[in-house]
């Protein structure tokens, strides 16, 4: 018998753009996001960030300040994430 694939789950979380950095960090501290998608207004994707099992610690840093850099340039976004 073929597996089956289990359907990835969505959430969108709207959000302004000073607390965009909070929450990605909230959500990978979760530990059960596959990836994350951040939106523009116009629903435009932005940033996509991948989570696997590699991101941890140091690497994380950079991808954050990536985030930190954005959030300052958005008034309001859409956090989308795709959970296993």
């Amino acid at each position: 018998m073929a597996k089956k694939e289990k359907q990835a789950k969505q959430e969108e979380f709207k959000v302004n753009g000073e607390r965009l950095v909070e929450k990605i960090k909230e959500l990978i501290k979760e530990g059960n996001v596959r990836r994350i998608m951040i939106k523009d207004e116009k629903g435009a994707v932005i940033m996509e960030l991948p989570m696997t099992i590699a991101v941890v610690g140091t690497v994380l840093a950079p991808v954050l300040a990536a985030v930190g850099a954005l959030a300052a340039l958005l008034t309001s976004c859409t956090i989308v994430v795709e959970r296993k």
